[in-house]
């Protein structure tokens, strides 16, 4: 499904980056893997496509060819990339994908700029199929980028502060990540004439979707292997992030969690660069706290909890068994990435 997917949409993907002005196409092709810091044609890890392929099988629970859904799988996927480009600019993260990131190697210029076009482009392919749906499809897009962008912003903003209940950082992950998961699922369906309620109700399991997604890689961004991330040891709490595992230890009550809160909130009066000269042992403690109050554990669960969810929603829209069966099968993979 995954390569399906990127088969497919990576030639209409590339033809919109070839629209940019140099040398915005050049940094685009550089984010993608398709080039080096060089130029030179490479075979760099571009994602794992996932967008793309919910965008494709969105089409064909609407008993449609995957083909129909093209124009969403590549618009999706450009937003994606606009947020990837201003996320590691923001995050000051110097690795993606196991390359140095665009703000790195091009500039923070280049990468503001290039995410903008993106984010252009992406509406440009859906408008310019001239229809009704693609109307409804580019509404839908639009409203998923915003939430998109008000997760960002409250994912900043919770880094400044000492406590954040798990409310607030499920309805941030939940704009952050499921937004655009869930307009990826429906995208395809309303390009191929879905009704409103069977856009609405694969948007409910691509919602649900995204939130297992970001509480497994709340994971990984504390105790994921550096050599399967692309990122550093301990990313997440370099970056003083209230993902979901901090979040659920802080809140948990019992000496770990005392102890937890006592030592972020000693570390929020720190600089980054204070914060940059811990060693790794001083990082390791804390996620040891963070495991210790059951942070780690009750991430996982809500995880499978939200993979329960995302799955139950299915059984409320008609579609082919088939298709069902992939979207299951897409869901499992998320939820079971290696951690």
């Amino acid at each position: 499904m995954l390569e399906r997917g990127r088969t497919l949409a990576t030639p209409v993907l590339r033809a919109a980056v070839d629209r940019l002005a140099p040398p915005m196409d050049t940094v685009a092709a550089y984010h993608f893997g398709w080039i080096d810091a060089e130029g030179r044609p490479a075979h760099g890890d571009s994602g794992k496509a996932v967008r793309p392929a919910l965008a494709l099988l969105s089409a064909e629970a609407a008993g449609r060819a995957p083909e129909v859904g093209i124009p969403g799988a590549v618009a999706v996927e450009l937003v994606h990339n606009f947020s990837l480009l201003h996320d590691d600019l923001m995050d000051g993260d110097e690795q993606r994908r196991h390359r140095d990131t665009v703000w790195k190697v091009y500039g923070p210029e280049q990468a503001i700029l290039v995410g903008d076009a993106l984010f252009a482009l992406a509406n440009e392919i859906l408008l310019e199929l001239g229809t009704v749906e693609a109307g409804r499809a580019t509404r839908r897009l639009t409203t998923a980028t915003r939430k998109l962008i008000d997760g960002q912003a409250q994912d900043i903003a919770y880094e400044h502060r000492e406590r954040v209940t798990v409310e607030e950082c499920l309805e941030m992950e939940g704009n952050k990540t499921g937004a655009l998961l869930a307009c990826a699922v429906s995208i395809g369906a309303v390009l191929g004439g879905a009704d409103d309620h069977t856009a609405d109700t694969l948007e409910a399991y691509g919602y649900h979707l995204g939130l297992a997604f970001q509480a497994v890689d709340d994971l990984l961004g504390i105790w994921g292997d550096p050599e399967a991330t692309g990122k550093q040891t301990w990313s997440d709490l370099r970056q003083r992030k209230k993902s979901l595992p901090v979040v659920a230890a802080l809140d948990a009550g019992g000496s770990a969690s005392e102890r937890l809160a006592e030592i972020l909130a000693a570390d929020a009066k720190l600089s980054d660069a204070q914060l940059a000269d811990f060693d790794e042992e001083e990082f390791a403690s804390r996620a040891m706290l963070i495991e210790e109050a059951g942070g780690r554990e009750w991430t996982s669960q809500e995880a499978r909890r939200q993979h329960a969810t995302a799955i139950a929603a299915l059984d409320r829209v008609d579609m082919p068994a088939e298709v069902r069966a992939q979207l299951v099968a897409l869901a499992d993979f998320v939820v079971v990435r290696k951690r």
